[in-house]
């Protein structure tokens, strides 16, 4: 019988640790977990842009809604209905429930959004 390898067993005991650790998140934490989609903001002197990674999102399920100075992005990310009984192989893309916050500068903003090559895109007309 091989000597166990020291970076093999510290590698597995990291590993068992960080699952005990998310069971224990989802048992004893928040209930209303969400995940944060990647964004981009630019800004030119009319507007904010704010491109937010969504895709397969409708742009109409997503709430957005300025409080305080601060930008809140929120909405829901499910499995389309003909696909949920199917057996999945892979799923990369975080499902449910998603929020970002994002500090505005100063000013007052319309607010319009349009789908930009598969991104939620969020035109703040400053005025």
């Amino acid at each position: 019988m091989q000597p166990k390898n020291p970076f093999d067993w510290m590698l597995s005991e990291a590993l068992d640790q960080l699952t005990r650790a998310e069971r224990m998140r989802q048992q004893f934490g928040r209930q209303d977990t969400c995940w944060e989609p990647p964004i981009d903001v630019l800004e030119t002197e009319h507007e904010l842009l704010i491109l937010v990674a969504l895709p397969g999102v409708n742009p109409d399920n997503v709430e957005t809604v300025i409080h305080d100075g601060v930008l809140v992005i929120s909405g829901q990310r499910t499995l389309p209905p003909e696909l949920r009984n199917a057996r999945i192989h892979r799923l990369e893309l975080p499902q449910g429930r998603f929020e970002r916050r994002i500090a505005l500068p100063l000013g007052r903003y319309a607010i319009s959004r349009f789908v930009m090559d598969g991104c939620v895109a969020l035109r703040l007309a400053k005025s």
